[in-house]
């Protein structure tokens, strides 16, 4: 199983820059999902992470197709508000394609268009999601039975949670306050990825 980080939009660039240097080589992945910024934040941010030693493959850039492009990332996550797979897929085909969706439908959809992985989630409650009723692990089942790109699993994902999400049919998960907002992100991401080092060993 993959460890995909998502950043929270809340760190400055200095701590964001901080906090990735030190997690990077305990994930596989890192998604810099800062909303708030323009384009060229997002370009000067991702350029000082490469330029900090962490792999360009790693990093997975939200929505800006056009930073990821430039700056040949390891890819760029698409959003409902995104541009479209099929469209990023025609244009950007040196990119890899990710999408999150939040239904099976949209999961088939983006299947078709020709995502390479998709996000799912929230799994479980989460504080970003008051209010909202997790998918839960019958719909995620449901949806890696049906479709064969990867999904990675998102939303209050702890490391004890990762036996039943590979059952469940999950190649990943993604997790942001679960190393974000911890005392010791380092720490917590090497939580994660002992939990899924013994998720390995066990399968093998």
């Amino acid at each position: 199983m993959q460890l995909h980080l998502i950043t929270d939009g809340k760190k400055t660039k200095e701590d964001l820059v901080a906090i990735m240097c030190e997690v990077h080589e305990s994930v596989d992945f890192i998604h810099v999902r800062e909303k708030h910024r323009s384009a060229m934040e997002i370009y000067e941010l991702v350029d000082e992470l490469i330029r900090s030693g962490i792999p360009p493959r790693k990093i997975i850039i939200n929505d800006r197709v056009d930073v990821a492009h430039v700056l040949n990332t390891g890819g760029v996550q698409l959003a409902h508000h995104s541009l479209g797979v099929s469209e990023i897929r025609r244009n950007f085909s040196e990119l890899r394609v990710g999408k999150s969706v939040h239904s099976y439908e949209e999961a088939m959809q983006a299947e078709k268009d020709g995502a390479d992985f998709i996000l799912y989630g929230h799994i479980y409650s989460t504080t970003s999601k008051q209010g909202l009723v997790p998918k839960g692990l019958m719909e995620l089942r449901k949806l890696t039975r049906s479709i064969k790109i990867p999904v990675i699993a998102i939303g209050g994902i702890t490391p004890d949670k990762l036996q039943e999400l590979k059952v469940c049919g999950a190649s990943g998960i993604a997790v942001m306050s679960g190393i974000m907002d911890a005392v010791d992100s380092g720490h917590a991401a090497k939580a994660f990825q002992a939990a899924l080092l013994v998720e390995k060993e066990e399968i093998g």
